[in-house]
């Protein structure tokens, strides 16, 4: 009656030994460390290791341990002096190559890493770092969308011989013909372009409106998100950053997370700089449609420029700041294969005439209005340089009017790549090393006198059945810890308070199973009767008090942000191990110690 067939002890056995196994990591401590990775992404190799480590020893510096973990050469350090000492050689060696990141790695033997196990990841509350908050402005975006219709517009018309004149007035497109009867053949060439496109009629028979529908509206935010994420990330990554977080939040927002990082001031730069190039031609008196003034920088004089671009900043593939033959600051350019062409074409056409580089930036700006704050989108467009094409050239060249500074952060933003729309600070907080420690013990501190509380309770209420369920306990905070481990689910201080929640559901079912062996008692029934009914006639209420628990969890990570996620996964996790533990893992036990043996007195 009760008995597991030896296979299904067996597996019980077997799951909780890989349950310790695949929590074993979090035993051990973690030090100072230093992350070296690929700036072009490759994927390093264990052959590596050992340039790497020649270089650090040049210094005299012997790492602990050096080793290859998701293809990046990983190096540890007893000291945080000597991590220091080894970024700095480290990045002076390898700084065109590679990013060299400071992080923690915990002090694991070689047989465990080399089974690919690794401790739970923390989050930024518990580890320490920088939060930011950013939006994005949707607005620049779709204007941006527009702007490539309005040009692609106006080349595929002119293209086609019907002389036009296009105009982009809010998120309205007016296209002008001069001949009434090359409307129907430029509707058919601008419907081609995307079949998307919403046309309207215009203000008379030789013009008509183009708007965009709203399921190209929500696929540009989509983008301009999805872009701008894939560029933050670029970004961090070539600060050196170790394990950023950087997720959409909501339909218009990104959260940065940069675990490690203390001093956000150079980091504000970096993440909400919006900086870019044109290259435009000058407009030498031809009065082009859409030509206009752009003031110079610094001196340069103001130039009519046209207003087709040549090439833009999303066309860039890598630049490098650096110094021209007469040693002026420069960036360094090389443009995709749609840029060089167009390149090559309008300097093959426009030899010894004049070409600017426009340098465009948008800043957020807070001025008082009345006594009260308000915050207003400022656009800059400058020319930076005007120099003379003496000769034809594709995707390689360089650009100057910038300081040292401004070479080089452009250089990296450009290298990055460009945001598909400005993005703007919303918020940002700084977690200190120390309170992220102070938050680990003292979340984990609540875990210990929670479950010593409930471990009392338990075995003095519950007697050995009471230890039986304290033991399924700590199995059950075992196998919590080796899910957070092998999902690499990372670990926030309201994810300690599910754990510490889930330490006291854990017992419930138990607390059920155990009452009703005490009713069928108290009802007369026989002590290995009264087991099995116990545990038989309890389930129902344990899986459904569990059940709905564990769909509330669910509500909340699906529709939480940050701090609710992680509650969230833990209790989820908690209640799935706890079902498991307190029914399966109780029972076995039971089984085990009473099961084959003729009892008249359960101690329950």
């Amino acid at each position: 009656m009760n008995r597991y067939p030896a296979w299904l002890n067996f597996t019980v056995l077997a799951v909780m030994l890989l349950g310790v196994l695949l929590a074993l990591p979090n035993v051990y401590p973690t030090v100072p460390a230093v992350q070296v990775s690929s700036a072009s992404g490759d994927t390093y190799t264990q052959d590596k290791v050992a340039g790497f480590v020649r270089v650090v020893e040049e210094i005299d510096l012997v790492p602990e341990a050096a080793f290859v973990q998701d293809g990046r050469v990983v190096m540890r350090f007893a000291t945080f002096d000597e991590q220091a000492a080894a970024q700095d050689r480290l990045r002076d060696r390898f700084r065109s190559t590679d990013n060299v990141a400071l992080t923690q790695a915990p002090q694991l033997p070689d047989w465990v890493r080399n089974l690919g196990l690794s401790p739970m990841s923390l989050g930024l509350d518990l580890r320490g770092g920088v939060y930011v908050l950013l939006e994005v402005d949707m607005q620049t975006a779709l204007q941006s969308r527009l702007q490539n219709y309005q040009q692609s517009f106006n080349d595929s018309l002119r293209d086609a011989g019907i002389r036009n004149r296009v105009d982009l007035d809010g998120q309205t497109i007016t296209v002008r013909l001069q001949a009434p009867e090359d409307i129907e053949q430029a509707r058919t060439i601008v419907s081609a372009s995307d079949q998307d496109l919403v046309l309207l009629d215009g203000i008379d028979d030789r013009s008509f409106r183009v708007r965009m529908s709203e399921t190209q509206i929500r696929a540009r935010q989509d983008f301009a998100i999805e872009q701008n994420i894939t560029t933050l990330r670029n970004r961090v990554n070539q600060l050196g950053v170790s394990e950023p977080l950087i997720q959409r939040q909501g339909v218009d927002r990104i959260v940065v997370q940069l675990p490690g990082v203390q001093d956000p001031s150079e980091l504000d730069k970096i993440l909400t700089a919006t900086a870019t190039l044109e290259f435009r031609l000058v407009d030498n008196g031809e009065n082009l449609p859409g030509s206009r003034r752009y003031p110079g920088r610094d001196g340069i004089a103001s130039q009519i420029l046209k207003r087709d671009v040549i090439a833009s900043g999303d066309q860039i593939i890598d630049a490098e700041s650096g110094f021209s033959g007469e040693g002026q600051p420069a960036v360094f350019i090389t443009l995709d294969s749609a840029g060089g062409e167009r390149m090559l074409e309008t300097t093959r056409k426009n030899v010894n005439k004049r070409m600017s580089t426009v340098f465009i930036e948008s800043k957020r700006e807070t001025i008082m209005v009345d006594g009260r704050p308000q915050t207003r989108d400022v656009r800059t467009e400058e020319i930076i340089n005007t120099a003379v094409i003496r000769g034809v050239f594709k995707d390689r060249f360089q650009t100057t009017g910038l300081t040292p500074v401004e070479a080089r952060d452009l250089a990296l933003l450009l290298r990055a790549g460009a945001l598909a729309a400005p993005v703007y600070k919303v918020e940002e907080r700084t977690i200190g090393p120390s309170l992220g420690q102070d938050n680990i013990d003292r979340g984990f501190r609540a875990v210990q006198i929670g479950f010593l509380a409930v471990i009392v309770f338990m075995a003095f209420y519950y007697r050995w059945f009471g230890m039986i369920a304290n033991l399924a306990l700590l199995s059950n905070l075992i196998f919590i810890v080796a899910l957070l481990s092998l999902l690499q689910a990372s670990l926030t201080l309201p994810g300690i308070a599910g754990i510490v929640l889930t330490v006291g559901m854990a017992v419930d079912a138990n607390v059920l199973i155990f009452e009703r062996i005490r009713e069928e008692i108290a009802a007369g029934n026989s002590p290995q009767a009264s087991i099995n009914a116990g545990y038989e006639k309890a389930l129902s209420s344990i899986a459904d008090a569990n059940i709905t628990t564990l769909i509330a969890a669910i509500v909340l990570f699906a529709f939480g942000t940050g701090p609710i996620k992680g509650f969230a996964i833990t209790l989820s996790l908690g209640i799935i191990t706890s079902m498991f533990t307190a029914i399966i893992g109780t029972r076995t036990v039971v089984n085990l110690v009473f099961g084959s043996r003729r009892i008249t007195k359960i101690p329950v």
